[in-house]
């Protein structure tokens, strides 16, 4: 008897766990969390943190007067720098506009000695840089913890942010 209803009672912790799982956690689906830092003033950041939200990134935002000690911090070097710092759980830097795209694959699959991704400067048509129908073809930088940067992908056009 005592048997029985230890496996009843296990079958049915189970069932409960299972029925409470949400359902991305079950698919693998990346869920991303973001600590961004940005100034009160930019509205380029609050486009990118739209893009975010659309595409399944969620976000704290944190409102700093001068973000020069967070990237400091962070060591992203001036030459990769842009008008906002995102920072995901694991503790990766997204520096710039950079598309929730790669922002999931490269928390999937983190690059090997890297702190995170940078999209420096801020390109027309990057997400939170549109500006009508134009569009600036750029580079999304894998950044190195020895300061060097690689091309993690090439954007040539609009559609292939998404």
């Amino acid at each position: 008897m005592f048997k029985f209803k230890f496996v009843a009672g296990v079958l049915l912790i189970a069932a409960v766990f299972n029925f409470h799982t949400p359902v991305y956690a079950q698919q693998g689906v990346v869920q991303p969390l973001l600590k961004v830092y940005k100034t009160s003033t930019c509205g380029c950041c609050v486009k990118w943190l739209t893009h975010l939200t659309q595409q399944g990134v969620t976000h704290q935002t944190y409102d700093l007067s001068d973000l020069g000690s967070i990237k400091s911090k962070l060591q992203i070097l001036p030459r990769y720098q842009s008008c906002h710092t995102g920072v995901s759980e694991g503790g990766y830097v997204f520096e710039g506009h950079v598309p929730a795209k790669f922002i999931k694959q490269f928390i999937t699959k983190p690059v090997k000695g890297a702190i995170g991704l940078s999209v420096p400067a801020m390109p027309l048509g990057s997400p939170g840089m549109e500006v009508g129908q134009r569009f600036h073809p750029y580079q999304i930088l894998v950044l190195m913890a020895d300061g060097r940067s690689l091309v993690f992908a090439e954007i040539s056009t609009y559609e292939e942010q998404f």
